[in-house]
C-alpha cells in the first residue's frame, strides 16, 4: 500500500465563521479553510470557487443542524452518508421535481463518527407536522450540503461532512439553535481534533 501523502491541502468549509470555531483565521496544518454562505445555491458557488482556488485533495464540511430523529440529542456529532434535496410540498404531493434532476448525493469520505442521512429542504422547517413528514426521509435537516456535495462531485474531489445537532426541528428550533450553535461548533471542532481528522 502506498504511503504517499498528497501535497495538496484539505479544504475545510462551513457556512459561516462561527461554525469553524476560530479555524477560519488559524487553519489546522494541512488544511485551508473557507466559508461558503447560507443556503444550497450560495454553498455550491462558494465551494466551487474555493475548490478552483486551492485544488484540494478533499473537502470536509462542518456545521450545525436540526434533528428530526428523537435519538439525536443536542450536542451529538455525526458524519453524513447521504444528502437528500426535498421539500414539504413534495412530501404532501403538492409539487414534483423533473425526473432528470439530481436529488441525492453521497459522501465518500471515511470519518470516525456515527452516520446519518440529512434532508436539504429549501428553507428551515418550523412545524411539528413538517418535521414529522421529513423524518420519514432523513434523521436531520441542513441547508447547504446539497450544494457543497454537488460542487465537490462536479470537481472530482472527495467530500464528507460532520454536523453537530444544535436544535430539534420544530416551532422553537431557531431559539434552540441560537442558544447552542456556538458551543456545539466548538465541541465539533474539538472532536475532529481528538479523533485525528484535523491532526
Amino acid at each position: 500500500m502506498s504511503t504517499h501523502i498528497s501535497s495538496r491541502p484539505g479544504l475545510l468549509l462551513a457556512a459561516f465563521p462561527p461554525e469553524l470555531a476560530g479555524l477560519l483565521e488559524d487553519p489546522p496544518e494541512g488544511w485551508v479553510t473557507g466559508c461558503v454562505g447560507v443556503g444550497a445555491v450560495p454553498a455550491a458557488v462558494g465551494t466551487a470557487r474555493l475548490i478552483a482556488a486551492h485544488s484540494p485533495s478533499r473537502v470536509l464540511f462542518v456545521g450545525t443542524c436540526g434533528a428530526y430523529d428523537p435519538c439525536l440529542q443536542i450536542g451529538d456529532c455525526f458524519a453524513v452518508t447521504e444528502v437528500l434535496a426535498t421539500s414539504l410540498e413534495e412530501l404532501r404531493d403538492e409539487a414534483y421535481r423533473p425526473g432528470i434532476e439530481r436529488t441525492l448525493w453521497k459522501g465518500d469520505a471515511s470519518l470516525p463518527f456515527p452516520t446519518h442521512v440529512v434532508a436539504n429542504p429549501p428553507a428551515i422547517t418550523r412545524s411539528q407536522e413538517g418535521a414529522r413528514l421529513l423524518a420519514s426521509m432523513a434523521e436531520a435537516e441542513h441547508l447547504e450540503l446539497s450544494g457543497v456535495f454537488e460542487a465537490a462531485h462536479a470537481a472530482g474531489v472527495s467530500v464528507g461532512a460532520i454536523l453537530g445537532v444544535a436544535n430539534r426541528v420544530g416551532p422553537v428550533g431557531h431559539e434552540e439553535w441560537q442558544t447552542h450553535h456556538e458551543e456545539v461548533s466548538r465541541n465539533l471542532i474539538a472532536s475532529l481534533r481528538e479523533r485525528g481528522v484535523l491532526g
